[in-house]
């Protein structure tokens, strides 16, 4: 590969963990534990997260192992596991589509916001947050053009690599977390903003009766899945990166503990305003564009400015999740050119995946989670689409077959191998063979089932 390592150790740590936090963390988690009884769905990710630590843990040792891409790095494993890594880079692909206009949303919020703080035109300016959202949605050039703002930043980052990567996250990183303890700090000022506190750590066992446990736990771990960026490519790439003196279990540790730190400071930052307004607190797609919204526009023009803050913040860790996206893309095309005895510059390269990146992000922009017009695959909004094989499928099976692969045929001794490189200890060893033997196979299972089943609307559990 043409990247040298990440310099430091603190580097990779925030580009791995910027990688894992994104709106996942800043929507979607707080608008599933909304929709799955508050604590009850923090207490079941708590385990997911634990189980997701030696998904990582695995990914990023065939990694670190290979140091190629990560179609290459799955061929070293076996001859014949490479088509696992197609299922990786396609997820990536996928995805990458999809979060390219999320990012191009939360720029909107974010100009939208400051656009009223500053008494202009295209500010929200205290005006109804469904319709201002509505109208957005109905604008896909306007969504386009924002999306192709976001790959071009993104592009700029990528141009200079590792390092480029590197810069950015130990920056991005400290900031998205400065600017959440300021907005947890105005949403814990609110007025009966403690009601939003008990939702989420107060237990209520009632979701949990019946099969319920079954669907919050399916739940929980679908989102610590796409959370913690498991499945997807991007942690073997950022794996194959790590100087091998890295302590791989404590790297993987640190990052699974940032991630949901940030995903529960997201909920703290969200739900005490959520509740202190009266608003539904489990809201989908429009808990992070409607009813917040709303609270800030509620807030009156201090409200402006944290909501600026908040979407500015958005669009950090979307930005930082981003160049995670694209680097996998970089690093496989990269290998198949030198397979083919070809050296591609890396600025043709990020030119090239941005362009792909732009144009999957366009189609979701203008298809406007269905409402634009375009034709709807299998009856779903692009968006969904994409999420639908990603996240639904192609994720969960790749994982599987790496825990079937590292846990069943390469087995401790490999494994040990590449822990314990650098002088590094293990002391985990037998906690976490059971574990990637036995337990994380059933997990994803059970994921992959939950998943089919809420995009289908199954019912099974």
């Amino acid at each position: 590969m043409d990247n040298k390592n990440f310099k430091s150790r603190f580097g990779f740590l925030m580009a791995a963990v910027g990688s894992a936090v994104g709106v996942g963390n800043l929507w979607g988690f707080p608008y599933k534990m909304g929709a799955n009884g508050g604590f009850a769905f923090l207490l079941c990710y708590a385990f997911c997260v634990v189980i997701g630590y030696v998904i990582m843990t695995g990914e990023l040792a065939i990694g670190r192992s290979g140091g190629k891409g990560v179609i290459e790095n799955y061929k070293l494993t076996g001859k014949r596991n490479g088509w696992i890594g197609v299922l990786a880079a396609l997820s990536v692909l996928l995805i990458t589509g999809f979060c390219c206009t999320l990012t191009a949303y939360c720029m909107k919020y974010f100009l939208a916001n400051l656009g009223t703080l500053l008494n202009a035109s295209w500010g929200i300016n205290g005006g109804d947050a469904a319709a201002y959202w509505d109208a957005f949605l109905s604008n896909g050039l306007e969504a386009a053009l924002l999306t192709l703002l976001c790959v071009v930043i993104t592009m700029v980052i990528l141009f200079k690599g590792t390092s480029g990567i590197e810069k950015f996250c130990k920056y991005a990183m400290p900031l998205l977390v400065l600017l959440l303890l300021i907005v947890i700090g105005r949403s814990l000022s609110l007025p009966g903003s403690s009601a939003g506190l008990a939702f989420m750590f107060k237990p209520d066992w009632s979701v949990f009766q019946g099969t319920g446990w079954i669907t919050v736990f399916a739940r929980a771990g679908g989102q610590a899945f796409f959370s913690l960026s498991l499945g997807m490519a991007i942690m073997i790439t950022y794996g194959a990166y790590l100087n091998k003196t890295e302590n791989i279990g404590k790297n993987a540790a640190l990052i699974c503990f940032f991630d949901t730190l940030v995903a529960i400071l997201a909920g703290v930052a969200i739900f005490p305003a959520v509740f202190a307004f009266g608003h539904e607190p489990a809201g989908g797609t429009g808990l992070l564009f409607v009813t917040l919204q709303t609270v800030f526009t509620d807030m009156g023009m201090i409200g402006a400015f944290f909501g600026c803050i908040f979407y500015l913040l958005a669009v950090i860790a979307e930005l930082t999740s981003l160049v995670s996206l694209f680097e996998p893309q970089i690093a496989f095309i990269n290998d198949v050119a030198a397979i083919k005895g070809k050296t591609i510059s890396r600025t043709k390269l990020v030119i090239g995946v941005s362009i792909f990146n732009f144009a999957t992000g366009a189609l979701v922009a203008f298809d406007a989670l269905g409402k634009g017009g375009l034709i709807q695959p299998l009856g779903f909004c692009w968006m969904d689409f994409f999420d639908l094989f990603s996240e639904g499928i192609l994720m969960p099976i790749g994982a599987l077959a790496m825990t079937l692969i590292l846990g069943w045929k390469l087995g401790p001794k490999w494994m040990e191998a590449e822990m314990t490189q650098g002088g590094n200890t293990w002391k985990s060893k037998q906690f976490y063979m059971v574990c990637l033997k036995y337990i994380a196979p059933l997990f994803i299972l059970l994921v992959f089932a939950g998943q089919i089943s809420n995009f289908f609307g199954l019912g099974w559990f």
